[in-house]
């Protein structure tokens, strides 16, 4: 049995190696990132026949990742249709469709969503993640307990922009 960082080396170009390029600085975030790649680069190594059950859970905790990141943007400030949301909301109906699709019969869309998923995460981490994380610390949320030390700081925010408030 190999251990995941043998089967990461494995995926070539197709996989997402976990690095410090996609570190946002905040640590509950960096986990469920680490999570998220870890699930998508099991998919990647996985016969498609095989992928539907793994698929499901992974769509699952991608649906908990995202749903937490927009918790905490909500709590901080943010609109409910800012952009980063926005780009959420599209992934994850892309990500249902594509389970519709390999039920139908389409036994690569699995692995071909996986492959596009390891092109865009990194730049939406460095990013639209990054940023929030930054913006986060910069309002002292506390993302463990979801609290914020001093709500006034957020009171005359409305953010719509992607992660920070430099974006909006």
């Amino acid at each position: 049995m190999q251990t995941q960082t043998e089967q990461s080396s494995n995926l070539g170009l197709a996989g997402l190696e976990w690095s410090d390029q996609l570190v946002t600085g905040n640590e509950r975030m960096d986990h469920t990132h680490e999570e998220f790649v870890t699930m998508l680069n099991a998919l990647l190594i996985t016969p498609p026949t095989e992928q539907l059950n793994l698929y499901r859970a992974f769509l699952t905790h991608t649906v908990e990742h995202f749903t937490q990141e927009e918790r905490w943007m909500l709590a901080t400030g943010f609109t409910a249709e800012n952009c980063h949301a926005g780009q959420h909301a599209s992934i994850l109906e892309t990500m249902r469709a594509v389970e519709t699709h390999y039920v139908q019969g389409d036994g690569e869309i699995i692995t071909r969503l996986a492959e596009a998923l390891a092109e865009w995460f990194p730049q939406h981490a460095a990013s639209m993640d990054a940023g929030l994380a930054q913006h986060l610390q910069s309002v002292a949320f506390d993302t463990e307990t979801e609290t914020l030390a001093d709500p006034s700081v957020i009171r005359s925010m409305t953010m719509s922009g992607c992660g920070s408030i430099s974006c909006s």
